[in-house]
């Protein structure tokens, strides 16, 4: 925390103009980037404007899921703004077609972290290269998850699998294609030279090799072991807390989802052991108690 205050102060810092400062700032805006391009090249040139927002039921950092394979019992929504099109309806055409989504969004919760390592949660407080986990502690905080369609409609894309508070803007969604996004076997899909066909005949591309589409994923495809040791608490619900969700008609899922991946940092983990733990849910505040010798965790 302190370190992220130190972080914050310095921005302030390094950003502050006095009166008259500003009052010149337009006048030497176009020497400062002819400088800084001829120092960087177009590394500093990177203008992107979100084509929307995300709608969730987490409207809080805490407790929101690691991955958005773990909460897909929550739907939530990208209203498309209208900024992006005049119609911008008409550029969700065709995505109806497809289950899956890939959603690229930016951490707008997270100010941008010059840390090389981080700890990752299933770690146990080790650290290793930030580039090789899924941190949204980043140096360019951009988020990328894998979401199940719901439904399309008008302007908004309703999709299941919720990794993201709400309100993060959207800079891009792109349909997931199998054939593309899953290492295969070279040999068995020398067919899916995707550069080939231009944009928009791939359907024909793969109807025409039909028989060869049943790709196999590729035996070396590796990940350290530590992403692999995942556990997965028992969620039980008390008396109280089964009357409380049929009162407010809660879906018991997407609390499930939530909890059932631990959603305790690696501090509180360490720090405080079996505890009593809140977060908010939509509207609602959902109260629990985690039991680690037993893994498992009562909502009461």
């Amino acid at each position: 925390m302190h370190t992220k205050e130190t972080q914050n102060v310095m921005k302030i810092l390094n950003d502050y103009r006095c009166e008259g400062c500003r009052e010149r700032q337009p006048q030497n805006r176009h020497s400062q980037e002819s400088r800084n391009a001829t120092d960087d090249g177009d590394a500093d040139v990177c203008p992107f404007n979100p084509i929307g927002v995300i709608k969730t039921v987490f409207n809080e950092k805490r407790a929101v899921p690691r991955q958005a394979s773990l909460a897909t019992a929550l739907l939530s929504r990208i209203d498309i703004s209208p900024k992006t099109f005049n119609n911008p309806g008409h550029s969700l055409e065709g995505l109806e077609n497809f289950s899956h989504l890939w959603i690229i969004y930016y951490f707008h919760r997270n100010p941008n972290h010059a840390k090389a390592k981080v700890a990752p949660p299933r770690l146990g407080g080790e650290r290793v290269g930030v580039f090789s986990t899924r941190s949204p502690h980043r140096p360019c905080p951009i988020g990328l998850s894998l979401v199940q369609l719901d439904r399309v409609e008008d302007s908004k894309v309703y999709f299941l699998g919720t990794d993201m508070v709400d309100g993060t803007p959207v800079l891009d969604i792109k349909p997931y294609i199998p054939q593309y996004d899953v290492p295969v076997n070279l040999r068995e899909a020398e067919f899916l030279n995707s550069r080939e066909a231009p944009d928009g005949e791939e359907t024909t591309l793969l109807d025409r090799n039909s028989s060869t589409t049943n790709v196999q994923s590729m035996p070396n495809v590796a990940v350290p072991n530590w992403v692999l040791n995942s556990s997965s608490l028992n969620v039980i619900f008390n008396t109280n807390a089964e009357r409380q969700l049929q009162e407010l008609q809660i879906e018991k899922n997407s609390i499930i989802d939530v909890l059932k991946a631990d959603p305790r940092s690696v501090y509180l983990r360490t720090k405080y052991g079996s505890q009593i733990y809140t977060f908010q849910l939509g509207e609602h505040t959902v109260t629990c108690k985690f039991d680690d010798q037993n893994t498992t965790v009562t909502v009461m």
